[in-house]
């Protein structure tokens, strides 16, 4: 976690996500540009959460830690998105853990200068009751995922979700990934099969597994399997 200090960048998000727009009053002071590392949290469940985030650049996943010790995976924030919604409006503590899958930029604002001066902010509290009803049917369809789609649907649509953003536009391509202990958790999964489904889709010369790494060969193809169930 690294505070950015160029006001020329701070001003640029702001403009590009139209943010001030979301306040009636100017909150602009109070933003701060943050950055993350790939694969640090920008926040962990049940830990004091002192920023109100929007996501401006880059891509980080969602996912809740069980009473078993597993990880559930709930989604992918891509920009523009909040973190920290839920706390401002209840709870000090974050809800979920947000691991950053590159390095990610976050525009903050101290969550007790938000409290203090947006209580009565009439269209900031509408936009937040909007980001919260749209969290709201993602946690329906997060709930139904598991039942309602197979694991290679599920691992094709992780896969497109953890590649690297800037080889999107590429058909080929190559990145690291977590365990398969890890990632078969976050599936909801057991190692096995999410191994059988691997095999698969390497004889289907779809992805091809490496020491600690997957390529992409088919990107296409990839995305048919996938369709959109963790946008």
């Amino acid at each position: 976690m690294k505070q950015i200090t160029d006001l020329n960048k701070l001003e640029y998000y702001i403009e590009k996500y139209n943010i001030q727009d979301i306040f009636e009053k100017d909150m602009t002071p109070s933003m701060e540009l943050i950055l993350f590392d790939k694969n640090e949290h920008i926040c962990r469940e049940q830990e004091r959460l002192d920023y109100f985030y929007f996501l401006v650049e880059g891509k980080a996943k969602v996912y809740k830690l069980l009473e078993n010790g597993r990880s559930l995976l709930l989604t992918f924030y891509n920009p523009l998105v909040v973190i920290g919604d839920v706390e401002f409006i209840d709870i000090d503590v974050a809800t979920s853990n947000v691991q950053a899958l590159e390095k990610t930029i976050c525009l903050g604002i101290p969550m007790n200068e938000l409290r203090k001066e947006i209580t009565s902010d009439t269209k900031f509290l509408k936009y937040v009751c909007k980001v919260l009803g749209y969290k709201l049917d993602r946690i329906s369809k997060v709930s139904s995922i598991n039942l309602l789609y197979s694991v290679e649907n599920r691992l094709a649509s992780y896969l497109l979700a953890i590649a690297p953003n800037d080889s999107a536009n590429t058909n080929i391509d190559e990145f690291f990934t977590c365990k398969l202990t890890e990632m078969a958790e976050l599936l909801g999964v057991s190692y096995r099969h999410l191994l059988r489904t691997i095999n698969t889709l390497c004889e289907k010369r779809i992805i091809k597994r490496n020491k600690g790494s997957i390529t992409i060969l088919n990107r296409d193809l990839l995305k048919e399997l996938a369709g959109d169930i963790y946008d």
